[in-house]
């Protein structure tokens, strides 16, 4: 008893000195630099520049020529300067998202005879380069084909000199996520500043606070002090849109007749380092100074403290997973169970080589599955299969799990992925579908490696399927389920090119007593640009219509060959996809619209048919829009195309009084549409 007194004692005194170490640590929580000028020799190896573009010159960032570079031209420029150290902005085991605070001034210089344009960003991306042809409205941000996409994983705050049709003026700041097309702007007018004037610049405060997920842009001539209140000020939850580890820098362009100086005269930063990062090294030291001191009598006493512990641990990481597991068993209907070293074999140890796709919730590979890895299978029995690993481990991870798995363990529907397994193995949780041999129709609609594209019948029998797999989860399952991610890239091919819908990551089942799925998100409402129903930024619900609204978007896409989320470009306008078609529509000549990659090879009526039906699932109004009894009518030509009107209706507020019901009122469509 009295050693065991002694031990405590000297475990006491080490614990404070490791405490005294941590807390000495823990007050340097951040990194990051600062510039108050810019020096090529000296600076220029910590940046990374789009070449010819960018430079240091006169002591600053130029991120697009200035007046010493003129050999490479001032129209049509555009370019990157990044911090060539990347940043850990959130930890994938846990909620943690990285604070972080920069200051900087702009200068965007021009001549009074030169026309302004056309802007600079605040630029938070996984790579430098600079994407091709991103000069003029694209801001070095992204180009005409990646617009939008949210595979970007890009965060922007630009300072917009030119007047697009999306903008609100010449003159103002904005929120960019995965697109030029701002969620957010804010007129610098009101405030008194003109961003691109002859030798007039701008301090600009960018602060983020991780916990509270709050974006905070304050600006202000230089030399005047910082604003009381932000220019703009958004919840963003940056772990949704970008990736966890990403450069820092500043991106910009000219146009033609557009131009002027782009560039950036003192820049600092101060980044939060999440504890993953500081810990470790400082515990394992205090460790070493503290534990010392008290190893001899932890011998000498015989207590198996760090044993005692491990076990507890690793019973208590058992029983969690044995619950876990113990719930999906419970399911009913539930598949397969896969043993994680079967998955791990099969798909190469999950090898770069094996993947077939990237999302928010996790990774999908292609694994192949052969002898006593398959159930019933013979020993020269091979099975493709595709894996999907959730990418986050912890809790959340779980949850996502279990709700993608809660909702598809049941379905049962040709035109829907069917579930084959699940894993839930040492923290992994890992989920088995079918394998489609053809992708998906986003690979065949922008990313063939052949040049060819999908022929009419595909397109139509495709069409067609996905109609018909929502019909059945809107109508014909037990439980309404919204998908809520209807986009090209979560439709994939079998072997016959028949469409089957995956990716349930964020679909919901709807309680009976209930007719919509209210979540909202920090930074916005789940699912794609471009895709997402307007009530959904205003409301934040996700309903069956809304479904139908990203399945309008599906048919105009699959029909026209272009993404809903890239602009278009038409004589001197730009249209977004709906806007263009509507156009072409109104003026009789929506048969314009269809892909010019067939040839003319397609069925007239039954285009038309198509281009009618995706406007009419894209009516602003949610109650407008027909419903997938209909849809499918229409489609399989059971029933007339749907009359839409020449001009597209304006977005206007649900009543709320009204839930969106339109599901249960199956006799409405042909009154609305009868215009």
């Amino acid at each position: 008893m009295k050693r065991f007194i002694i031990f405590i004692v000297f475990l006491c005194f080490s614990l404070l000195q490791i405490a005294t170490i941590c807390s000495a640590q823990a007050q340097s929580k951040t990194k990051g630099f600062e510039y108050n000028e810019f020096d090529t020799q000296k600076d220029g190896p910590s940046f990374e520049f789009t070449k010819p573009t960018s430079t240091i010159d006169q002591n600053a960032l130029q991120i697009t020529p200035d007046n010493q570079n003129q050999e490479n031209g001032y129209y049509n420029k555009s370019g990157r300067i990044m911090y060539r150290d990347r940043y850990t902005l959130w930890l994938s085991d846990r909620d943690e998202i990285a604070s972080f605070n920069t200051n900087f001034v702009i200068n965007m210089y021009r001549e009074t005879t030169w026309e302004p344009g056309e802007g600079l960003a605040f630029l938070i991306a996984p790579s430098y380069d600079v994407p091709v042809a991103s000069y003029g409205q694209w801001m070095g941000i992204t180009n005409e084909t990646t617009d939008g996409k949210p595979e970007n994983r890009i965060v922007a705050i630009e300072f917009d000199t030119r007047k697009q049709d999306f903008d609100p003026d010449g003159n103002h700041l904005g929120l960019n996520i995965n697109s030029v097309n701002s969620s957010k702007t804010v007129s610098l007018s009101e405030f008194g500043i003109d961003l691109s004037q002859p030798d007039r610049k701008h301090s600009v405060w960018i602060n983020y606070n991780g916990k509270s997920q709050e974006l905070e842009v304050y600006m202000a001539k230089e030399g005047d002090a910082k604003p009381e209140t932000p220019f703009l000020k958004e919840l963003i939850n940056l772990r949704h849109f970008v990736e966890r580890v990403s450069y820092f820098g500043f991106a910009a362009s000219t146009g033609d007749p557009g131009i002027q100086f782009n560039c950036v005269t003192k820049w600092n930063l101060e980044m939060e380092v999440l504890s993953s990062e500081k810990d470790w090294k400082w515990l394992i030291i205090g460790l070493s100074v503290g534990v010392s001191t008290s190893v001899l009598l932890l011998v000498l006493s015989g207590i198996k403290v760090r044993g005692f512990y491990l076990k507890k641990k690793k019973n208590r990481a058992r029983d969690e997973e044995a619950g876990v597991t113990g719930k999906l068993k419970m399911l009913p209907g539930m598949p397969r169970e896969f043993k994680y070293k079967d998955l791990k074999r099969a798909t190469r140890n999950f090898h770069e080589s094996m993947i077939l796709g990237k999302g928010g919730f996790g990774v999908v590979y292609r694994g192949v599955l052969k002898g006593d890895d398959r159930e019933k299978a013979s020993d020269n029995a091979v099975t493709q299969v595709a894996v999907k690993r959730f990418s986050r481990d912890n809790i959340d991870g779980k949850e996502d799990f279990l709700a993608e798995l809660s909702i598809i363990n049941l379905l049962r529907h040709k035109n829907l992925v069917r579930l084959e397994g699940w894993c839930y193995e040492k923290g992994k949780l890992l989920l088995v579908y079918d394998y489609m041999p053809n992708g998906s129709v986003e690979k065949h609609l922008y990313k063939s490696s052949d040049g060819h594209t999908l022929s009419w019948r595909h397109r139509y029998k495709i069409l067609a399927g996905v109609a018909s797999a929502l019909h059945y989860l809107h109508n014909e399952y037990d439980k309404k389920v919204v998908h809520r991610d209807l986009k090209a890239s979560n439709i994939l091919l079998d072997s016959d090119y028949s469409a089957r819908l995956g990716d349930f990551g964020l679909a919901r089942a709807i309680e009976n007593e209930r007719n919509s799925y209210n979540e909202l998100e920090l930074g916005g409402v789940p699912g794609t640009l471009g895709y997402v129903a307007p009530e959904c930024f205003h409301m934040g619900k996700a309903t069956p219509e809304t479904d139908v609204f990203g399945f309008g978007a599906v048919i105009l896409e699959v029909v026209c060959g272009r993404s809903p989320g890239v602009k278009i470009q038409h004589e001197e306008q730009q249209f977004t996809l709906v806007d263009w078609v509507w156009m072409l529509h109104r003026e009789g000549r929506i048969l314009e619209a269809v892909d010019e990659r067939l040839d003319n090879v397609y069925e007239v009526d039954e285009a038309k048919r198509l281009l009618l039906l995706g406007l009419a699932c894209s009516h602003p109004v949610a109650g407008e829009r027909p419903q997938t009894q209909a849809i499918c009518q229409i489609i399989a030509e059971n029933m007339p195309p749907p009359r839409v009107p020449p001009f597209k209706p304006v977005f206007m507020w649900p009543s709320s009084s009204t839930a969106f019901n339109s599901v249960e009122e199956s006799g409405n469509f042909s009154k609305t549409w009868s215009l």
